[in-house]
C-alpha cells in the first residue's frame, strides 16, 4: 500500500469518525476502527470472533466497552444535533 492511498484511507476514517461520533480525533478513529472491523468480522466469520472472544476474554470484555463507547458517543452526537 502506497502513502498516498495510506493517506486517503486515514482521511476517510477521520471523516467517518467526525461523522460517526463528532470529532475524527486520533483516540476517536483507533475506537471507530477496532469497532468496523471487530463488526465486520463477527459479520462476514462469525466463528472467528466467537473463536477469538473465547481465547482473549480480557479482550472481548475491552471490545464490548469500546463497541458501548461508540454508540454512546454517536447517541451524543445525535441529541446535540436536535
Amino acid at each position: 500500500m502506497n502513502k498516498t492511498f495510506a493517506d486517503q484511507i486515514d482521511g476517510l476514517l477521520e471523516k467517518y469518525t467526525e461523522l460517526l461520533v463528532g470529532e475524527g480525533s486520533a483516540e476517536n478513529k483507533e475506537k471507530v476502527k477496532a469497532w468496523i472491523l471487530y463488526s465486520h468480522i463477527a459479520k462476514s466469520m462469525p466463528p472467528l470472533a466467537k473463536h477469538w472472544n473465547a481465547e482473549y476474554p480480557e479482550a472481548k470484555e475491552q471490545m464490548k466497552n469500546v463497541i458501548a463507547e461508540v454508540k454512546e458517543l454517536n447517541e451524543s452526537k445525535r441529541q446535540n444535533q436536535k
